[in-house]
């Protein structure tokens, strides 16, 4: 059985919420999306790469296909506009089944697994996660990077031919919990201070998201910011 809770932001400096998530235990679906693109680009194209995964998803194709297709399809919508103003968006993406579960993410919206402990699942398609791997930088630093947020990898922005989704799958246990969460959540709250609320049981997972979402405004909310996390019982 999964129980799951669920929630988006707009935060306290922006005016629109560009972030977009889906949540279906039946489908086992669960996934963020977060737009970027000016004049309404990024929650025109967060939204259309939500509906284009959950549909290719329904019609049985794999996450990476679905994602695959979904960056096609936006590309695609991207062109009919003349402006040159981006359309594109990050997406975290997680699927259970009997086998197990599937993650599969581009861009900097992350996915964690709860297991005696919060382990981050993903890493980030972004320049800083490319310095610290090359050890030009350390974590403290990334931290604080001005370029931080400057994404390598992105929906509707990235040629199909460099297009890399990332992925990973294991088997599924009663007890652990998945976090699939947009950037507005990881940059106002450290991995611990999501531990710290993630690993409370007394609390349904609904309170917990809950719980996340006011960390992140406490700590700036500079940021929209969604979150879902999903425990297997």
């Amino acid at each position: 059985m999964i129980e799951f809770g669920h929630g988006t932001h707009v935060g306290l400096r922006r005016t629109r919420n560009e972030d977009t998530y889906y949540a279906d235990a039946a489908l086992g679906l669960f996934l963020v999306a977060d737009g970027m693109g000016g004049h309404q680009h990024g929650e025109v194209a967060s939204a259309l790469a939500r509906d284009w995964i959950v549909a290719f998803v329904r019609q049985g194709r794999s996450l990476a296909e679905a994602i695959h297709g979904a960056a096609a399809r936006l590309l695609e919508h991207a062109q009919r506009y003349d402006d040159a103003l981006p359309m594109g968006t990050t997406v975290a993406a997680m699927r259970f089944s009997e086998q197990g579960y599937e993650v599969a993410w581009v861009g900097d919206s992350r996915i964690y697994q709860w297991k005696d402990g919060l382990h981050q699942i993903s890493h980030d398609h972004s320049l800083v996660q490319r310095l610290v791997e090359s050890g030009a930088i350390d974590e403290a630093q990334a931290k604080r990077h001005p370029q931080r947020s400057m994404l390598t990898q992105a929906l509707g922005i990235t040629a199909l031919a460099q297009l890399h989704i990332s992925m990973a799958k294991g088997p599924l246990a009663s007890g652990m919990a998945f976090l699939v969460c947009s950037d507005g959540l990881t940059e106002e709250v450290s991995d611990a201070g999501i531990a710290d609320i993630v690993r409370r049981h007394d609390l349904a997972a609904q309170e917990c998201v809950d719980h996340l979402l006011l960390a992140a405004l406490d700590g700036g909310g500079d940021d929209n910011v969604t979150a879902i996390l999903a425990r297997i019982r």
